[in-house]
């Protein structure tokens, strides 16, 4: 293997491993998930996600950094192993990379769920769905009601 590509798993397991005790874990799973699905990792890896990272929080409750070296040397393997066979590419393993540090470095960009209910009949101007809009004001403007003649 060359060693940029050996240098992107090392890269790649020390990021992966790092997320996995962090509140945005959540997001980097489904990230890291849909890379081993992509490039045809066995079903046990996706698996062995959750297991290592409940290790991890173990290993770091009681300061064990020889714990979470081992396992950023066993997910650095596996990841060299898919390269290696072809399984993903450098530029797939890359993206995901780049993908999970901009998680780590911006922990409060990850998505949220929204939930929209919209009432009150049949809405005749702009419905907008966002995480987030401050500062928004909608100016309705009502034709007049024709004038009624008055007959006698």
């Amino acid at each position: 293997m060359d060693s940029e590509l050996a240098a992107l798993a090392a890269s790649g397991a020390t990021t992966l491993v790092s997320l996995m005790v962090t509140d945005s874990w959540t997001h980097a799973r489904d990230l890291v998930r849909r890379f081993f699905s992509r490039s045809g990792a066995d079903s046990t890896a996706i698996t062995d996600l959750d297991t290592t990272r409940t290790q991890l929080l173990a290993a770091e409750a009681t300061e064990d950094t020889q714990t979470t070296r081992d396992i950023t040397e066993q997910w650095r393997t596996y990841l060299q192993r898919l390269l290696q066979a072809g399984s993903g590419t450098g530029d797939d393993l890359r993206d995901l990379l780049t993908s999970l540090q901009r998680i780590a470095n911006n922990p409060d960009t990850q998505p949220s769920t929204v939930h929209n209910d919209i009432s009150g009949g049949v809405q005749h101007g702009p419905v907008i769905q966002s995480g987030r809009i401050a500062g928004l004001t909608f100016h309705v403007h009502h034709a007049a009601a024709p004038l009624q003649r008055l007959t006698q």
